[in-house]
């Protein structure tokens, strides 16, 4: 493994700058490699750094944003929507572009957000300016899966092993790997090249159990495994799904282990009293299609599952409090294209699609009735995955919230989004405001090339 680390700011942008001016300014990031040597600490890289170009000339009140450029190019900032009538209020506040090939996964910790990709480098940015601190340089393939908890990092990689790592360092990334599972044994090792505790294809979704640190990675071999961490080594395994599973959450009220499967299944698993194998406790074949991704919401009225598949739709289940039966709720409609990831933040869901956008949807207090606040544009590709966290909550619960989204189109990019409660809204007056629709219909996504290449391949989201 190589650690590279830098200190230099990579973005920065704060609501006062747009105060003192009408309309957004429209900026863009370069993906401008430079490194050199560090002098303190040798043979550390600095990290690649994305440096803004000169902001264009504004346009007019009553202009409509022009199109971005090209798609192989990190393009404009998007508009902060104005309009007083509108429940939710968005801008990228940073795009970048790198051509190390696609991201697969974003996950948060306390201090850093971090992304892997299929460059075999595990990224990390400081929370919550967005500065670049460094990254690790793996060996061993691609890094599909990552998951943050608490001072650990847990990676995947493309030798089908997990790598565990203690990122506690605010300062100077220097994370330091605590162990590989499975563990190499001198033994096994003697008669075959792979451990029988390890997965055979690539490994897809992770999730952890704070309550009994129990780590479950789920795979394209359609097992399930769960590791025991301060123990280091695998305590059950069983084949989950007849497809790739390709998600997997856990409820951490109740430990309850919920995956799902290009089967078009979603499965509910628990462990058994006293042991470590699970038994399967429900099948929620509701739909034909794959299901890509899993979220769980949690509040003190109400449990809810949400599952995003391939035919655009994001179906969910409510957890009966009595019996503790999922019962199917019904489905959001909106997406045009498959839906690859879900992120469920208190009454918000956050859902990626194929179609190159991300929407966010509201679920009314006391009911299963969802609304979509806004579709979230700027991709040329699918949305591939995507982090949320809270920025900040004020008294008239105006929420604030960090959006980070990866995209097939190998950008990244960083949205600051601000949801209005609902009995300041005026609902009907947005619908009628053709200005809104004229802006929404001009602003559309456009679909890169190469993604459409790939999509026509069959290969466009693996």
């Amino acid at each position: 493994m190589e650690f590279h680390g830098d200190q230099r700011n990579l973005w920065s942008f704060m609501d006062e700058e747009r105060k003192s001016i009408k309309l957004p300014r429209r900026l863009s990031f370069g993906s401008n490699q430079q490194q050199s040597s560090s002098s303190e600490v040798p043979n550390i890289h600095l990290a690649s750094a994305a440096r803004p170009s000169n902001a264009a000339s504004e346009p007019s009140i009553d202009a409509i944003p022009p199109r971005p450029m090209s798609p192989s190019t990190p393009w404009t900032l998007s508009p902060v929507r104005t309009s007083p009538s509108q429940p939710l209020l968005y801008h990228c506040i940073a795009s970048l572009h790198r051509h190390e090939g696609n991201i697969f996964s974003i996950t948060l910790s306390k201090d850093f957000i971090f992304t892997g990709s299929e460059s075999s480098r595990i990224h990390a940015w400081k929370q919550p300016d967005c500065t670049e601190i460094g990254y690790i340089k793996a060996t061993s393939g691609q890094v599909r899966a990552i998951l943050a908890y608490g001072k650990m990092l847990f990676t995947t990689h493309g030798d089908c092993k997990i790598r565990v790592w203690d990122a506690s360092s605010t300062e100077n990334f220097r994370p330091k790997k605590i162990t590989s599972l499975p563990q190499r044994n001198r033994f096994s090792n003697l008669f075959s090249k792979k451990s029988s505790q390890q997965h055979n294809d690539h490994i897809s979704c992770l999730a952890y159990n704070k309550e009994d640190k129990l780590l479950y990675t789920g795979s394209w071999d359609k097992s399930v495994k769960a590791w025991k961490i301060n123990e280091k080594r695998c305590v059950d395994s069983f084949i989950a799904h007849e497809g790739h599973v390709n998600g997997i959450v856990i409820n951490q009220e109740d430990g309850c282990v919920f995956t799902c499967s290009s089967d078009g299944s979603v499965k509910i698993w628990r462990r058994v009293f006293g042991e470590s194998s699970h038994i399967l406790t429900m099948t929620l074949k509701f739909q034909l299609s794959p299901v890509n991704a899993l979220a769980l919401s949690l509040s003190n009225s109400t449990t809810l599952l949400y599952s995003g598949s391939s035919d655009g739709l994001i179906n969910f289940w409510e957890k009966e409090k009595m019996s503790g039966r999922y019962n199917h709720g019904g489905f959001l409609q909106g997406h045009h294209f498959a839906v690859l990831c879900l992120v469920a933040l208190g009454e918000l869901i956050f859902s990626g699609s194929e179609d190159a956008t991300i929407r966010v949807w509201r679920r009314e207090e006391g009911n299963c009735f969802h609304s979509c606040l806004s579709v979230i544009e700027g991709h040329h590709g699918p949305v591939r995955c995507l982090a949320v966290s809270l920025e900040t909550e004020n008294v008239v619960r105006v929420k604030g919230l960090l959006v980070y989204s990866a995209s097939l189109d190998q950008t990244f990019k960083v949205w600051r989004v601000k949801v209005f409660p609902t009995e300041k809204l005026n609902l009907d007056e947005s619908a009628k405001d053709p200005q809104r629709e004229i802006l929404e219909c001009e602003t559309s996504p456009v679909l890169s090339p190469s993604w459409v290449e790939k999509k026509l391949q069959g290969n466009f989201f693996q």
